[in-house]
């Protein structure tokens, strides 16, 4: 079986996270509860199928990444403009425990509550 790239991998795992979190649905929107049908969504996104061409793959694996920057750029939008800088003066500013260990996620999460 050849290498997977970074980029396969990471569709993979990102697949297999939404699996095990429920969220995984195929395309009629029915939930995936079967453990081989996940994995095998998780190759067919990734382009790592070979039940498809290489043509495919290829095509599935930009598609994915297109969906996965999506995704990322919605959570952006939604954590805010703010810099890490902002977030963390707002933090001590409230006297938060453990502003000083949180990523920026994790600090406007914790500005959140």
């Amino acid at each position: 079986m050849p290498k997977e790239s970074k980029a396969q991998k990471e569709t993979i795992e990102r697949v297999m996270h939404e699996f095990k979190h429920g969220e995984l649905k195929t395309r009629g929107g029915a939930k995936v509860k079967n453990p081989k049908q996940a994995i095998a969504i998780g190759l067919s996104e990734a382009g790592a199928s070979n039940e498809q061409s290489p043509k495919e793959n290829r095509q599935r694996l930009k598609q994915s990444k297109r969906k996965e920057q999506q995704g990322r750029t919605a959570m952006q939008e939604k954590e805010g403009s703010k810099t890490k800088a902002e977030l963390y003066d707002e933090a001590k500013r409230r006297h938060i425990p453990g502003r000083s260990k949180m990523d920026k996620v994790e600090l406007a999460r914790a500005l959140d509550r």
